[in-house]
């Protein structure tokens, strides 16, 4: 069962994509409205804004981002989990980076209006459009 720390969760008004970027490549990340740089072994994953003008292949996965706007210490527990239970038991995919003071959670554009309803159910405020 969550941990019962209702948060208030403002919805980003880019779209984003997930990239995981090669070694060579990684210098082309900076030059893109990015919201997180994460290297691993396998290479840079880069959270990026998508320009607004839709991928007429649909080949990019659009993804929407959900701030949390209640700031906690890096020690705090539970923060995270009390977000992503509500939304794995109603099936949502979620891609998650975090801040020094919250986390970022991108849910599928598709799956936004779902996210927010388990969101929502789970007492947690859901605030901006989408």
């Amino acid at each position: 069962m969550g941990t019962g720390k209702q948060q208030r969760l403002r919805v980003l008004s880019s779209r984003l994509t997930v990239e995981l970027l090669p070694e060579e490549a990684v210098g082309s990340a900076l030059t893109r409205a990015w919201w997180a740089l994460v290297r691993g072994p396998e290479g840079l994953t880069v959270i990026h804004e998508v320009p607004d003008t839709p991928d007429p292949t649909g080949a990019v996965e659009l993804w929407a981002g959900l701030y949390g706007e209640n700031a906690h210490e890096l020690d705090m527990p539970g923060m995270l989990v009390a977000l992503l239970e509500p939304l794995g038991r109603a099936g949502v995919p979620v891609f998650v980076a975090s801040t020094f003071d919250s986390d970022v959670v991108l849910v599928p554009v598709a799956r936004f209006e779902d996210a927010e309803r388990a969101l929502k159910a789970a007492g947690h405020e859901v605030v901006g459009g989408h």
